[in-house]
C-alpha cells in the first residue's frame, strides 16, 4: 500500500474518524500511532493483505503494490527480446542515394573553394607584395627586440621599482647571457642567409631565382598583414548554429509555459528525462527523451513558436516530433542548423535527365534533415490541401511532371483556377487538358470524366478476364502496362481547385459520383486521381472521396477541421498538425502515404521555365515511343452522350416481371426517362449501345391479335448478369 506523507497522514486519519463518528469521540494519539505502525507492518505481509481483502471489512487495508520479493517485470531474456537496438550504420550510409548526395555536396564544396581562390590568386599575390615592406619592417623590428631581450624588460623594471638589488642583478646576468647567445645566432643566420642568396643569384636558373624572391616577398607580405583586412577571404560562409546542449533544451522547455514542466524545474528537477545523448543528425541536432507525466508531445507542438524562442532559433529550424511506437510523452526534438524553408536543397535528379517508372518510388522532396522523400504514384488516390499561396498548385504540377516522365502514362489535367499553372504539362503531354471554370471547360471536363468511368469499367472486365498467372493480384502491374494491346497503361488525373467541379450547380452530383468511383476502384486498375483544393471542407472534398484517398499532402491550413479533412480523422489530436506551419513555409507539408506515418516534407521547387523544360523532355520521350495523343496532338475528344448508366436505366424501365421486351418498347421508355439522352433512339441504336457491354439483342415473340410476332428485343437477365459481373453487385435485379 502507498501511504501519504508522514506529516499529513495522522491528521487525515483524525479528520476522517471525527467526521464518521457522530458522537465526536476523543482520539488517543498514542493509539493512532500504534495503529499506523500496525498498518505499516501489514504492508510487508502478503498473508495479511489477502486476509484483509477477503474479510469484507470496508475499513480493512488493501495492498495494491506488490512486495519487493514479487516479480518486478519481464525477466532478462524478455527485456532483451523487447529491447530496441540502435542502428550500427547511420541511415545516410545505408542509403546509396543519400550517400551519393552527401558525397556530391562535399565534392562541390571543396571544388567551389578551390576555384574561388584559384581565380583570386593573382590578387592575393599583389596584395601580399604591397604589404611586404611593412612585413620587412616588422621582421627587422621583431628581430632587434628579440636579440635585445625586450620581453624581459618589464620584469627588470619591476625589480628596480621594488629596489630589489639581488633580483635585479640576477635578471641582468640572465639578460646578458640571452643577448650574447641571440646575437651569435642572428649573426650566423645573417651569414647563412646572405650566402644562400648570393649562391642562388650566381648559380641558380632564372625560374628558381624568381621563385625564391616571390617566396620571400610573400612571406614578408604575410608578416605585414593587418588583422582587420585579411588578404584571403572565405569562399563559403558556413552557418554558425549554436551547439544544442541539455541546458539549452531544458531552458527552452521551461519557457513554453506548461505548468507540469515549470513545477518540476521549480523543485530542482529537470522537467525532461533524456533517454539518449544529444547527437548530430544530418544538418542539425537531435535530442530525445520523456516529458513529465501528463504532458504530451502534442502540447509541445502547440507551443512550437515559444519553444523556438527558448532555443533562440528560427521557427523553421525547430521540429518536435512524436515517436509512433512509444508513449505520447516520448519526444524527439530536432533542431536544424538552417531554416527548412530557406536551406539549400540538393538538386532534383529528374530536373535535367532521366525517366520514371510510376510503379516505383520517385524522389519528390526532402525532409528536415535534407534526406530525399519518395512517392509511388500508382495504386493511390491523392488529396492536396492548403490555404492560398502556400505552394499547393506547384506541388500538384510537380507530381504531374513526375507522371509525365513515364511515357506510358496518359495524363488528364484540369486547371480550374484558370491561371495556366498546369499548362506546361497540359499543352506538352496531356491527353486531355482544360483551364478555367467557364461552361466550355466544365462541359469538356464532364465529358472526359464520363469517358474515364467507361474506361474504368472496361479495365475491370479486362483484368478479370486475364489468366491468374499473368495477373495474380487482380491489379495492373508495370509488366501489364507495357502490353499496349491490353490498354492498361497508367492514367493520371490531376485537378487543381477541384471544389469548382464538386460545387457546380448542374454537374456536381455526377462529378462526385464519378470521382468517388475512381478513388475507390481506380487505383487497382491503374487510374490515379489527384485532387487539389484551397478549401478543404466537406463541399470541396466529399466524404466518399476524402475517406478513401490513400495519399495526402497537407500544406498550411488554418484549423482543425481542414487539417483532418486532408490528413484524416483525428490527425490533429495525434499531433499531426499542418496548422503549425508558418506563412514563410512555402512548399512544406505533411505527407501521409507510402505505408508510413506522417512526415514533414519540403517539395522540390520547379518554376515555370524549369517545368517547361521537363515537360519538353517528357514529350520527347512520348514521341520516341509513339505514345503522344489527345490534346497534346491537337485532337478533340469524342462526345460521350451520357454520364448515366445505360444498363441501370434499362433495369429502371423494365420490371422484373418482364423477362423479355422488344427493343422499340425499351427505347420508348428510355426516352420518357431521360429525353435529353435517349430521345431519337431506335432499336438499332440500342443494339449498338449494348454491344460494348457484351450484350446482343435477341428475337422476342409476342402474340398480337392472335398471331405471334417476332421482333428484336432484350433479355432482362442478360442485363442483370452483366451489371453483377461489372460491379460485383450480385443482388442487382
Amino acid at each position: 500500500m502507498k501511504h501519504p506523507d508522514d506529516e499529513n497522514e495522522l491528521f487525515n486519519r483524525l479528520e476522517a474518524e471525527m467526521s464518521a463518528d457522530a458522537g465526536g469521540n476523543v482520539v488517543d494519539l498514542e493509539s493512532a500511532r500504534a495503529a499506523r505502525g500496525e498498518s505499516a507492518d501489514l504492508s510487508g505481509d502478503p498473508s495479511a493483505d489477502s486476509s484483509a481483502a477477503g474479510s469484507g471489512d470496508p475499513t480493512a487495508t488493501v495492498m495494491v503494490d506488490q512486495s519487493t520479493s514479487a516479480a518486478a517485470g519481464p525477466g532478462y531474456l524478455g527485456r532483451l527480446m523487447g529491447a530496441r537496438r540502435r542502428t550500427v550504420v547511420p541511415v545516410w550510409l545505408r542509403s546509396t542515394a543519400e550517400l551519393k548526395t552527401a558525397t556530391t555536396w562535399v565534392a562541390r564544396h571543396y571544388a567551389h573553394a578551390a576555384g574561388y581562390h584559384a581565380l583570386r590568386a593573382p590578387v592575393y599575390a599583389l596584395r601580399l607584395a604591397f604589404q611586404s615592406p611593412a612585413g620587412a619592417a616588422r621582421f627587422v623590428g621583431g628581430t632587434v627586440r628579440w636579440v635585445a631581450d625586450r620581453e624581459g624588460e618589464p620584469v627588470r623594471l619591476a625589480a628596480v621599482r621594488r629596489e630589489d638589488a639581488a633580483e635585479y642583478l640576477k635578471l641582468s646576468r640572465q639578460r646578458d647571457g640571452r643577448v650574447r647567445l641571440r646575437t651569435l645566432i642572428t649573426v650566423l643566420a645573417l651569414f647563412v642567409g646572405l650566402g644562400s642568396a648570393l649562391a642562388i643569384y650566381v648559380l641558380a636558373p632564372g625560374w628558381l631565382q624568381a621563385l625564391s624572391v616571390s617566396a620571400v616577398v610573400m612571406a614578408l607580405g604575410f608578416a605585414g598583414r593587418r588583422a582587420d583586412d585579411p588578404v584571403i577571404h572565405r569562399a563559403v560562409e558556413m552557418p554558425k548554429a549554436t551547439k544544442l546542449t541539455s541546458d539549452i533544451v531544458l531552458r527552452a522547455l521551461g519557457a513554453v509555459g506548461i505548468p507540469a514542466i515549470n513545477q518540476a524545474q521549480a523543485k530542482g528537477k529537470d522537467g525532461f528525462e533524456f533517454t539518449a545523448p544529444i547527437t548530430r543528425d544530418g544538418p542539425g541536432w537531435r535530442a530525445e527523451g520523456n516529458l513529465p507525466y501528463g504532458v504530451t508531445v502534442t502540447d509541445i507542438i502547440e507551443r512550437r513558436e515559444r519553444l523556438a524562442s527558448g532555443l533562440r532559433r528560427p521557427l523553421g529550424c525547430v521540429w518536435p516530433e512524436a515517436v509512433p511506437d512509444e508513449h505520447t510523452a516520448h519526444m524527439v526534438l530536432w533542431v536544424g542548423d538552417q531554416d527548412m524553408s530557406t536551406a539549400r536543397k540538393p538538386k532534383w535528379p529528374l530536373l535535367t535527365s532521366g525517366s520514371v517508372d510510376l510503379f516505383k518510388p520517385v524522389a519528390y522532396g526532402t525532409d528536415q534533415r535534407g534526406r530525399w522523400v519518395e512517392v509511388t504514384l500508382m495504386y493511390i488516390a491523392g488529396i492536396i490541401g492548403a490555404i492560398p499561396r502556400m505552394g499547393k498548385t506547384f506541388l500538384l504540377r510537380l507530381l504531374l511532371l513526375i507522371a509525365a516522365l513515364d511515357p506510358r502514362a496518359e495524363l488528364h489535367t484540369y486547371d480550374m483556377k484558370g491561371t495556366g499553372d498546369l499548362d506546361p504539362v497540359g499543352n506538352a503531354v496531356s491527353h486531355r487538358h482544360a483551364a478555367g471554370d467557364d461552361d466550355e471547360s466544365i462541359e469538356y471536363a464532364i465529358n472526359d470524366f464520363r469517358a474515364l468511368r467507361e474506361e474504368l469499367r472496361r479495365r475491370t472486365k479486362a483484368i478479370r478476364s486475364l489468366p491468374r498467372d499473368i495477373c495474380p493480384e487482380s491489379k495492373v502491374t508495370s509488366q501489364l502496362a507495357d502490353k499496349r494491346s491490353l490498354g492498361l497503361h497508367p492514367i493520371v488525373i490531376g485537378v487543381d481547385e477541384c471544389q469548382v467541379l464538386f460545387e457546380h450547380p448542374k454537374y456536381k452530383d455526377e462529378f462526385e459520383e464519378i470521382a468517388t468511383d475512381l478513388v475507390k476502384r481506380g487505383p487497382a486498375t491503374g487510374i490515379v486521381l489527384l485532387l487539389a483544393t484551397q478549401r478543404p471542407d466537406a463541399k470541396a472534398l466529399p466524404t466518399g472521396i476524402s475517406a478513401n484517398a490513400s495519399a495526402r499532402w497537407c500544406l498550411k491550413v488554418m484549423g482543425q477541421l481542414e487539417n483532418d479533412m486532408v490528413l484524416g480523422t483525428s490527425s490533429y489530436k495525434r499531433g499531426v498538425r499542418a496548422t503549425m506551419f508558418a506563412w514563410g513555409d512555402k512548399g512544406i507539408h505533411y505527407f501521409v502515404g507510402e505505408g508510413s506515418d506522417a512526415r514533414i516534407v519540403s517539395s522540390v521547387y520547379v518554376d515555370g521555365p524549369a517545368a517547361d523544360t521537363v515537360a519538353a523532355r517528357a514529350r520527347a520521350l512520348r514521341e520516341k515511343a509513339g505514345l503522344l495523343s489527345g490534346h497534346a496532338l491537337g485532337e478533340e475528344p469524342e462526345t460521350v452522350a451520357s454520364g448515366y448508366d445505360l444498363l441501370a436505366d434499362i433495369l429502371a424501365v423494365v420490371t422484373a416481371k418482364e423477362t423479355k421486351v422488344w427493343s422499340e418498347t425499351v427505347v420508348a421508355r428510355l426516352a420518357e426517362l431521360r429525353p435529353e439522352v435517349y430521345d431519337g433512339w431506335d432499336p438499332d441504336a440500342l443494339a449498338a449501345a449494348l454491344k460494348p457491354h457484351g450484350i446482343t439483342t435477341i428475337q422476342v415473340g409476342r402474340r398480337v391479335d392472335g398471331k405471334v410476332v417476332n421482333r428484336r428485343g432484350i433479355d432482362r437477365s442478360h442485363i442483370t448478369t452483366m451489371i453483377a459481373e461489372r460491379d460485383g453487385k450480385w443482388d442487382a435485379g
